[in-house]
């Protein structure tokens, strides 16, 4: 009856938040018409789709705002997965018994949490890539994934320290190794509290990428910008640009859903 009523519900949140999308939607669609209407622009959205792609001789051939997407999305997973390993790290650093080590990771969250995410970016291209050979890529991943750690490393904390000392404790008692308690009892336990900040984490990391294209990755946003300055087509390709951010954003916020239902049954 639990899971029924666990299944039921996760149903009834996927169908309202599909519902709550395209009202939210249609209301922006309908701002905009209005918004040009009166200001009288000449809209283009007719010319949208080919920097998309475009079909020539049977074949699809990926236009500009594709590829971004594509780069937006690799930018993105391999930087919430260094971000996350990073987040675990420093998290189990700041509550090791080592003063070093909790010196170490105290000293990088300050240093990340108080300093824009731009300079750090403009910092990693500009002083340490030139140095260590670091690619355009290479340099916004790992900004990214130290600006993105920084938080990710208090909301893994927040969710260790929630497990009541109770279950260290009987963990201990059977002679459990401290890595084999973080492993099977405290790191599944806390993963059910850690996934919705965690996604709200990971959501600001895919639209944090957009500042890549300060240093000329060819992500979404700077591929967007090129076509803009070729056409002129200001307000359809921000428009479209930020829609496409609204639709990945949405997709992962569903797939958030997904596992904390899932996890909820599971505690069940």
């Amino acid at each position: 009856m639990i899971i029924n009523s666990f299944t039921t519900d996760g149903k009834f949140s996927f169908a309202l938040d599909l519902i709550k999308f395209v009202a939210a939607s249609a209301l922006i669609l309908w701002l905009v018409y209005t918004g040009g209407t009166h200001s009288h622009y000449h809209w283009q959205w007719y010319r949208v789709p080919q920097y998309f792609g475009q079909f020539s001789h049977g074949e699809f051939i990926r236009g500009p705002l594709l590829r971004g997407v594509v780069i937006t999305l690799q930018v993105s997973i391999v930087s919430f997965l260094l971000s996350s390993l990073m987040g675990l790290a420093t998290a189990l650093c700041r509550l090791s018994n080592l003063i070093s080590l909790r010196i170490i990771a105290r000293s990088y969250l300050e240093l990340i949490r108080n300093t824009p995410l731009l300079v750090q970016l403009f910092f990693i291209y500009f002083v340490i890539a030139p140095v260590l050979d670091l690619s355009r890529f290479t340099s916004a991943v790992l900004a990214l994934s130290l600006f993105e750690g920084a938080y990710a490393s208090e909301i893994i904390r927040a969710g260790i320290i929630a497990i009541p000392r109770g279950q260290w404790e009987a963990s201990a008692s059977l002679g459990l190794s401290r890595y084999r308690i973080y492993r099977h009892i405290v790191l599944p336990q806390a993963m059910a509290q850690m996934i919705p900040p965690l996604a709200g984490q990971t959501i600001s990391l895919v639209k944090d990428s957009a500042l890549v294209s300060t240093i000329a990755l060819y992500d979404l946003t700077m591929e967007g910008q090129m076509i803009i300055a070729e056409t002129y087509m200001v307000f359809e390709l921000w428009f479209t640009i930020a829609g496409v951010y609204l639709i990945l954003t949405m997709a992962l916020s569903l797939v958030t859903r997904q596992m904390e239902h899932h996890f909820a049954i599971a505690r069940t």
